[in-house]
């Protein structure tokens, strides 16, 4: 019986080849589903987005961990891009990029300041370790509620976190950057830690980085004057800070303020009647210009920036956030400002000079301890210590009787000041005249042109010139006869620095005005290890300072001399006195002072102006400074030299006779025709009456010849009255 369509027979039963067939469809039904792929399956996608996921979140984890700033930056101080320059004393001398100028340890702000920031930015600060979910649904909902924003989700951490290591970018990505930032320092500082660095370094607008500038900026006071009600208003500034100004929007300020007072209020660090009463008060603003525009000592943190190089890669500077620690006396800067610029004003007119500088310096371990490149530095930023290379005249003689000193001379060596010429160079000295046989010593207190050039013709140009190299001179000296006049040209703090060689007694440290160097998070990554070095024998550096002690009791530094203490030095000037030097020093200090013109005009001054002020600095840098003593004068005879001699050998020598025209004589006062000898009005007043009177008795004489008697004795006469004319003494003076 054949099957009906259904595949039964009409008995009602299956046939066994349909149901065979059946059997193995569902069979092979049931292999098929038993091995159907992967991807037809729900839980492998499951798998797969989980897997997926999680290799993602891994990624995105390990990138922002890689973008994380390394542990030991967590604990910087002070923002990158920022370079802060600080006296010895610890003092700001100059700030660049958002710091400030007075940064504050925690216990150094008034408590209701701190709860303001916090009840403004942070309520639940003590609660959360940087990143607070609650705050973040509080902000969420406040600001749906009033339809603005009026409340932020980042924690005091994360803004800190934002502030120190990221930027302002608005992204997701640097959102969870700065989350992770956050919780790592919550891992790494306390909570006062935090606390203190956010409140120096947040941003309260109007140029103002952190509490003690914003309350310098609005209020012109320091953060232990405020008021309740002005705490609150600088706490209200950090969300938009220029949009809550009360110099900008006062009514807007004063809305923050009033809701930064009540928040206060509902934590519980102020009472409803404090809190009213700051509502109350009057928002007077007394608006101030950031401290840290303010700059002090500009030519020396100039100097110091140029510096920087030295000693930190490019790389690092470019980075920021270093901190330079110097070795400037805010005390003695001060003074050395005052003194450049009374010297300038009161005496700069009459004398035609326009410009000084002053460099002070530790000649025992090499730090610049003050520094003036000029009268205006808002005028003139070029730095007439470091920067400007001039002839130093007659105070290079100190190098080259140093030198013959060192070589075995003795500074009673006698030498003949006389008309002198030698390969075609005739060194003259400024009163022209000669006084015949004279020491070394003497000479030097004088100076003496004639006999300087004799000296380092006996040493040698290139014994001298190593000398005054090895003790601190780093422009180059060339080998020449002038070379003992001072005819290469050096800066101030250069010649100063050598000098202090002879100070020390032989020993020279580099001079530098940089300390230490630390990085944003308080490293140190330089420090200044400048080691002594010796360049002269302990016996020829005391007789140098022996005879320069001499130039300030018996020659041309007088004006230099200090009450209670030892002074040694050289006065000096160039060529038509363009330029007028002094440098001068005691056991702990070395001072040099340049007056001149910037356009190198000649001058109408002398160097015993520059010896004065270099007095005038001195008599307050050493208020309160030990009295100390310079080396005793060694054994003169004997003594074994330290240099060797290379004597000039010259092609051509004329040496002229000392008549009764050009003999100084000694009827002059010691010093009178020295480079620094200045008349006094009485003294200029009374030669005019002694020349008057000397002139009137000759005429009374010559009235009562007749020439046209005798007159071979009319001329004989008129003769006698020329040669024996009293000559008008200089007011002004210079070396040759």
């Amino acid at each position: 019986m054949e099957p009906d369509s259904t595949g039964q027979s009409p008995s009602g039963k299956f046939s066994d080849r349909h149901h065979g067939r059946s059997s193995g469809s569902s069979q092979k039904s049931s292999i098929k589903s038993r091995y159907k792929p992967l991807y037809f399956r729900f839980w492998f996608w499951l798998l797969v987005g989980f897997g997926g996921g999680l290799a993602a979140l891994s990624s995105v984890w390990l990138s922002i961990e890689g973008s994380l700033p390394p542990a030991n930056e967590l604990l910087a101080t002070v923002r990158s891009q920022t370079l802060t320059i600080a006296a010895g004393d610890g003092t700001i001398l100059q700030q660049q990029g958002p710091a400030t100028r007075e940064p504050l340890k925690i216990e150094q702000i008034p408590k209701p300041l701190v709860q303001a920031f916090i009840a403004s930015e942070d309520r639940r600060f003590y609660q959360h370790r940087g990143f607070d979910r609650q705050g973040i649904f509080r902000a969420v909902w406040a600001n749906l509620r009033s339809a603005n924003l009026v409340e932020g989700g980042s924690t005091i951490t994360q803004q800190l976190a934002r502030i120190l290591f990221l930027n302002q970018e608005r992204s997701l990505w640097r959102k969870l950057k700065e989350i992770r930032v956050a919780m790592k320092i919550e891992e790494n500082l306390s909570k006062d830690q935090i606390l203190e660095r956010y409140l120096n370094s947040v941003y309260l607008g109007q140029g103002a980085y952190g509490v003690a500038d914003a309350a310098w900026v609005y209020f012109s006071k320091s953060v232990n004057q405020l008021t309740l009600s002005e705490m609150a208003t600088i706490a209200g500034l950090a969300p938009a800070p220029n949009f809550y100004s009360p110099t900008v929007n006062k009514s807007a300020a004063i809305g923050r303020r009033n809701m930064v007072l009540q928040r206060m209020q509902e934590d519980g660090v102020i009472h409803a009647s404090e809190a009213m009463a700051a509502k109350n008060a009057p928002l007077t603003v007394k608006t101030s210009s950031p401290k840290r525009l303010q700059a002090k000592a500009s030519y020396f943190t100039t100097y110091i920036q140029r510096e920087l190089p030295k000693y930190v890669p490019a790389d690092v500077l470019k980075a920021g956030g270093l901190t330079v620690e110097t070795s400037l006396n805010p005390k003695w800067q001060q003074a050395a400002e005052a003194v450049v610029l009374k010297t300038v004003t009161e005496n700069g007119k009459w004398q035609r000079f326009g410009q000084a500088a002053l460099v002070a310096i530790d000649p025992r371990n090499g730090e610049v301890r003050a520094m003036v490149g000029g009268t205006d530095f808002g005028k003139h930023q070029f730095n007439r210590a470091t920067q400007a290379q001039r002839q130093p005249g007659s105070t290079f003689k100190g190098f080259v009787y140093t030198a013959a000193i060192a070589s075995g001379l003795s500074p009673y060596k006698q030498y003949l000041d006389s008309p002198f010429k030698v390969d075609g160079y005739e060194p003259k000295n400024f009163s022209e005249r000669f006084r015949g046989e004279m020491s070394m010593r003497d000479a030097l207190a004088a100076s003496i042109n004639v006999v300087a050039v004799k000296v380092l013709m006996d040493v040698g140009f290139d014994p001298t010139i190593k000398l005054a190299q090895s003790m601190g001179i780093k422009s180059p000296l060339i080998p020449a006869y002038s070379l003992a006049l001072g005819s290469a040209e050096v800066n101030l703090l250069e010649l100063s620095s050598a000098y202090g060689s002879l100070a020390t007694g032989g020993m020279h440290t580099e001079a530098h005005g940089i300390r230490r160097i630390r990085d944003r998070s308080g490293n140190i990554i330089y420090d200044a290890k400048f080691t002594s070095r010796r360049v002269l024998d302990p016996d020829s550096a005391a007789i140098a300072t022996w005879m320069l002690r001499n130039v300030i009791t018996a020659g041309t530094g007088g004006a230099a001399a200090l009450v209670d203490r030892s002074v040694a030095g050289k006065t000096g000037t160039s060529d038509k006195a363009r330029d007028l030097w002094f440098v001068g020093y005691i056991p702990q200090l070395v001072t040099g002072v340049w007056l001149g013109n910037d356009n190198n005009q000649p001058t109408a001054g002398s160097s015993s102006t520059a010896a004065y002020a270099w007095n005038r600095f001195m008599v307050q840098a050493v208020e309160g400074m030990e009295v100390e003593k310079f080396a005793a004068l060694p054994n003169l005879d004997n003594r074994k030299p330290t240099i060797k001699r290379q004597p000039v050998k010259p092609r051509r020598i004329s040496i002229g006779k000392i008549t009764d025209q050009n003999s100084e004589g000694g009827s002059l006062r010691q010093g009178e025709n020295s480079e620094n000898y200045q008349p006094t009005r009485r003294r200029r007043r009374r030669d005019r009456q002694s020349q008057e009177l000397r002139h009137s008795r000759w005429r009374s004489r010559l009235q009562r010849q007749t020439p046209t008697a005798d007159p071979q004795r009319y001329n004989r006469l008129m003769d006698r009255l020329r040669q024996n004319r009293i000559p008008r003494q200089p007011t002004l003076d210079s070396d040759q």
